[in-house]
């Protein structure tokens, strides 16, 4: 419940109602500006994806959803997008990120992610993640951070 820092301000049952309804609106604003962090990340994953070279139904295991629902986002705009749909997202941008940190050259970046790597047994970054867990990103992406930081 939402904390008033002067409890004393409310005493009466109608000021109580407008804090509770207030507590709800918050939520919703917060989850409104959730979802539009969603859109965006999924609006910047689909130009990556592109760059990559990535196929909608590999796109649709990466994140973690239907190809069906995938093929409609893509089409119509994000849906309601869950909580590891959302760290996915953020995940692979974090790869993106990381990637364009290591290569200077964009094209060695984007290219990278289908280059067999000794770090996973001889298997491309992209090979790793179609694993379909979420795990599987993080992994690319603590590899990716460390060569960042030359550990």
């Amino acid at each position: 419940m939402w904390i008033t820092p002067f409890p004393h301000v409310i005493k009466s049952p109608s000021r109580l109602r407008i804090c509770g309804d207030l507590e709800q609106v918050l939520g919703e604003v917060n989850s409104i500006y959730a979802q539009q962090d969603a859109t965006a990340l999924f609006r910047a994953r689909l130009s990556l994806f592109e760059k990559w070279g990535v196929t909608d139904e590999q796109a649709a295991i990466l994140s973690g959803i239907e190809l069906r629902t995938y093929r409609r986002w893509k089409g119509q705009g994000v849906g309601k997008c869950s909580s590891e749909c959302h760290a996915r997202l953020s995940n692979l941008m974090g790869i993106h990120k990381a990637l364009r940190t290591v290569f200077l050259e964009p094209g060695r970046a984007y290219s990278w992610i289908r280059t067999s790597n000794a770090a996973f047994d001889g298997v491309s970054g992209l090979h790793l993640m179609l694993g379909g867990e979420l795990a599987d990103i993080l992994r690319v992406r603590r590899y990716l951070e460390a060569e960042c930081i030359g550990a």
